[in-house]
């Protein structure tokens, strides 16, 4: 199976986040840059796809989408303060779709991730380890049969996170994820 991954400045964000990392951040300042990729992981990742958004944004990005999605939440337990905000903004939608699906899966799986951010990793919005092997669990992604494709590789994350799984194994009548979320057998 192919899957892929992205995580593109989001809306509103582009040039003021990444403006001094890359030429085209200010692209992302347009939502019509964020519904051609919406076309794209719909039409070159029909095994499934997740992409991470500010939540904010799921009001004009889900009528878009027009497919079946689960919207999936990571929830940062240690995030950044900003004084001008009333409620703080501590948690970060992923709309998932499709996906390999892994019936009777051990350890359980959950739409939600409880974290903290990534520190130091070079680049804003970069995400933690945790949040890279969740995004593959939820996907099903075997790394012995399957590609993912990080659209925005950013810090190298993902490639890592994929780079240290080891495949799904057959026990018994089960699949279990080894090496991601913690052996079973």
């Amino acid at each position: 199976m192919r899957f892929a991954y992205a995580d593109p400045p989001y809306f509103k964000h582009g040039k003021r986040l990444y403006g001094e990392f890359h030429d085209q951040a200010a692209d992302w300042d347009d939502q019509e840059t964020h519904f051609m990729l919406i076309e794209r992981l719909m039409d070159e990742y029909p095994d499934g796809w997740a992409l991470s958004c500010n939540p904010s944004d799921l009001e004009w990005l889900l009528p878009y989408i027009m497919v079946d999605v689960r919207i999936c939440a990571w929830v940062k337990s240690f995030h950044r303060i900003r004084d001008l905000v009333n409620v703080q903004h501590s948690w970060e939608p992923v709309i998932l779709k499709e996906g390999r699906v892994i019936r009777n899966r051990r350890p359980y799986l959950r739409d939600h991730l409880v974290c903290p951010i990534a520190l130091r990793k070079g680049l804003p919005g970069a995400k933690p380890d945790r949040f890279n092997d969740w995004i593959l669990a939820l996907l099903g992604f075997n790394p012995a049969e399957d590609q993912i494709d990080d659209l925005f590789p950013g810090t190298g994350g993902m490639a890592e996170a994929a780079a240290r799984m080891n495949p799904i194994r057959v026990v018994g009548d089960q699949q279990t994820i080894f090496g991601l979320l913690g052996d079973t057998a």
